[in-house]
């Protein structure tokens, strides 16, 4: 079988995104834009990915790790010159290379594997991949021959009338014969007036040396959108969404209002979820099945179990087991795992802290750093008091405990199991097993003290 490899353009700066922030890591719903391209380039098919890389080269290397090997392009001289620079590494190897931006990432796995397939059942020494465009001002054109192989590439400047005419149009994507390609970069020069070396002039030496050039003309042309400044990055972005909801919804999730709804392009939410308007689901987020989100809550790196409600509230890098739900306005942040069915309520804030089963924590509390097993009830105003003003402290609480309203643990401590600890209390000692727990003032009434008052306090 034919060895396929892949060569990424990662190397332009992206002057035009007036960023500190390297082009082609800027992100579209939730993943940069490098990382889009390289998930589908490996779906596609291909056995060694190459990414060159330029400006910020460390931090594209960092985001996209083993996936690929890297090649610096220390001077920005042109596609040409770019591909060039992945000689070493793939040069004289038989097979078919595909050449792709970094910053297109709409392009789909199933729109590259065409296009491979498509060159290599031409036998093809080139494709170039094409769309349809309504208005094809400003892009090259795919001028075809007879045998509607490629003739040549014209660009809108150099385009006569009925040239201009042709709305088949160069998206800047290629496969390429490997062997041939560096053969034909090797001839490429930089006469023009920018002095660069430019990729599509291989074509033209293909052409020149009679070899075959073909084309493939995608069916959405959206999927070839190169994203060069913010206004783009924001095209991008509502295009990819709404691929994503649509794909959500076809897997049986009701998205209520799905020009309302973001979710990023790694969660994954099962059937029967119902998400209301103003939900963001970010992340590696995982939702079960018959779960309802209701609006304005944000869910981002979470694993959400199944049966779950959450109305209003954030969920950061927390788990929910099945059954269980959360709101309005709570608050669980990283390292929270609430049992099945426990019952967090409105006004909650829970960190790096696990909630046995049945528990329920019903308003105006705050748990952290604690372990609290199962049945218990927690009333309203309980503060775990975990910060010492250096240290955090952590406490348990025993199955089937009572805690009242306005209750301060000071950790660390040990509530033991069936315990019940009175209301308004500062627990600042270890409680026994069925033990009640009173650490709170005894109340004195004194009589007659309205009479003692000054009349202007009256």
């Amino acid at each position: 079988m034919t060895k396929r490899f892949a060569v990424v353009l990662a190397a332009g700066q992206g002057t035009r995104m007036k960023s500190k922030l390297y082009k082609v890591l800027h992100e579209v719903c939730g993943k940069t834009m490098v990382e889009h391209v390289i998930d589908q380039v490996e779906q596609a098919g291909v056995d060694k990915i190459v990414t060159i890389v330029g400006h910020g080269a460390e931090a594209v290397q960092t985001t996209v790790g083993n996936r690929s090997e890297f090649v610096l392009q220390s001077e920005q001289l042109g596609t040409g010159h770019a591909v060039l620079q992945a000689k070493e590494t793939l040069g004289g190897k038989s097979g078919t290379t595909l050449v792709i931006c970094g910053d297109t990432p709409l392009l789909t796995a199933q729109t590259l594997e065409n296009l491979v397939k498509h060159h290599e059942s031409q036998q093809a020494k080139a494709t170039i991949l094409t769309a349809h465009a309504d208005d094809p001002l400003g892009y090259g054109r795919i001028i075809r021959n007879q045998a509607q192989h490629v003739e040549k590439i014209v660009e809108q400047k150099d385009a006569t009338e009925s040239e201009a005419r042709v709305q088949e149009i160069n998206t800047g994507t290629y496969v390429f014969d490997n062997e041939i390609l560096f053969e034909a970069l090797a001839n490429v020069n930089n006469d023009n007036a920018q002095g660069e070396y430019y990729l599509p002039d291989v074509i033209e030496i293909l052409k020149k040396q009679g070899q075959i050039v073909s084309a493939y003309q995608m069916t959405d042309m959206s999927e070839a959108l190169g994203v060069n400044d913010r206004v783009a990055l924001a095209e991008a972005s509502v295009k990819m969404k709404k691929k994503i909801n649509e794909k959500h919804m076809r897997n049986g999730v009701t998205l209520l209002d799905p020009f309302n709804t973001y979710i990023e392009a790694d969660v994954k939410i099962g059937s029967d979820t119902i998400i209301e308007p103003g939900v963001l689901l970010k992340g590696q987020t995982v939702i079960g099945e018959d779960c309802f989100v209701g609006t304005h809550s944000e869910i981002s790196d979470s694993k959400i179990g199944n049966r779950v409600r959450v109305i209003s509230s954030n969920i950061e890098s927390a788990e929910m087991a099945d059954d269980s739900n959360i709101g309005p306005y709570s608050h669980l942040r990283p390292n929270s795992k609430i049992g099945e069915q426990v019952h967090i309520g409105n006004f909650v804030e829970v960190k790096n802290a696990q909630i046995g089963a049945h528990t329920s924590v019903a308003h105006l509390t705050y748990v952290g750093d604690a372990d609290l097993g199962e049945n218990i009830n927690v009333g309203c105003g309980v503060v775990f008091v975990n910060y010492d003003g250096k240290d955090k402290h952590r406490s348990t609480v025993g199955n089937n405990s009572f805690i009242g309203c306005n209750v301060n643990l000071i950790a660390p401590v040990e509530i033991g199991a069936n315990t019940v600890l009175a209301a308004g209390s500062t627990i600042t000692q270890d409680v026994p097993e069925q033990a009640l727990g009173i650490a709170r003032a005894r109340q004195v009434n004194k009589e007659g003290y309205w009479d003692k008052l000054p009349p202007s306090k009256k």
